[in-house]
């Protein structure tokens, strides 16, 4: 038997503001508690829940783990730009230019990269 991924979690001082912007860079709903993000109806099986967690303190370093995004339609820069018209900031983490994605972080500073191309 084996575990399978069903909910990326993430740990946040303004769940509203938070929700706001993943629900947007995602395209999921926000559940009635304010603090579940769902995927659209028409999202592949086995697309992740997001579930933000409040907490009072603020993050302090560069995070162990992030999602890896990749646009659904279009290229990723264009998926960058939309990201960054959202609140999003570019962020360095050290990374040399050729890594093929862009390194951003969220408006609380939770990094996620977009990748030029879906891996396989």
């Amino acid at each position: 038997m084996t575990s399978t991924f069903a909910q990326w979690t993430l740990d946040v001082k303004d769940v509203e503001l938070m929700a706001r912007f993943w629900s947007q860079a995602l395209g999921y709903r926000i559940d009635a508690d304010g603090t579940h993000l769902r995927p659209p109806a028409d999202a592949p099986d086995g697309a992740l829940s997001v579930w933000l967690q409040a907490s009072a303190g603020p993050k302090h370093e560069k995070n162990r783990n992030h999602p890896d995004l990749v646009a659904a339609d279009g290229t990723a820069e264009a998926e960058v730009e939309r990201l960054l018209g959202l609140g999003a900031t570019r962020a360095d983490v050290g990374q040399t230019g050729r890594e093929g994605f862009t390194v951003l972080a969220d408006p609380e500073g939770n990094e996620f990269c977009v990748l030029d191309r879906r891996s396989s």
